[in-house]
């Protein structure tokens, strides 16, 4: 008779963990980190509003947590297109599409996103939260525009793809085959396969 492997339970203090860090995504995505307080948060995950203490040293610990846990749901969703893309191409827009997903891309989030990153220029743990996603994103970029550009081209192009995106995905992408467009056919093979 085969031995199951024992299912690993998680303790209770994880799962509480958890539904405080999912009820402040929440909150965060619909208002803001101004809407961030310590009872809306208990209330939203059904705790008594003492809960949050006990599990985190402050409101800050469970922002910061939050955070991560909102990028590392982006990250697997890029991470999971980043498998199928066949170009470098296809790496890009799976790099911009995994972080910047139309499901998420309304007013509400974007303005969640923006007071967040206010707030960062004050908070050091927010600082390196923001240079830490920064960097996964220039990174997974460069992996597909180093053949096709100089590095030092890079920054432009991002913060060029970064405005486009601001207004729609759409014009992001017509702008990332634009900026390749007068490069020629090697830069165009490098990107597209084609």
């Amino acid at each position: 008779m085969a031995v199951q492997p024992k299912k690993q339970k998680k303790r209770i203090e994880e799962i509480r963990r958890i539904e405080l860090i999912e009820a402040a995504h929440r909150i965060f995505i619909k208002d803001g980190l101004k809407g961030l307080t310590t009872t809306r948060i208990c209330n939203e995950a059904g705790m008594s509003q003492g809960i949050l203490t006990y599990y985190f040293e402050d409101k800050d610990e469970v922002l910061f947590e939050m955070v991560r846990h909102a990028n590392r749901i982006l990250m697997d969703e890029v991470v999971m297109r980043l498998r199928s893309a066949r170009t470098r191409w296809d790496r890009i827009i799976a790099v911009i599409d995994g972080n910047f997903p139309e499901s998420r891309f309304e007013r509400n989030t974007a303005n969640a996103w923006v007071s967040f990153y206010a707030e960062a220029a004050h908070n050091q743990r927010y600082a390196r939260l923001q240079r830490l996603f920064y960097r996964r994103l220039h990174s997974n970029l460069a992996s597909a525009l180093v053949p096709a550009l100089d590095r030092a081209a890079i920054d432009p192009f991002v913060l060029g793809f970064a405005c486009h995106v601001g207004r729609d995905l759409a014009a992001a992408r017509a702008f990332g085959r634009g900026y390749f467009a007068g490069a020629g056919q090697a830069v165009a093979y490098a990107l597209y396969g084609e």
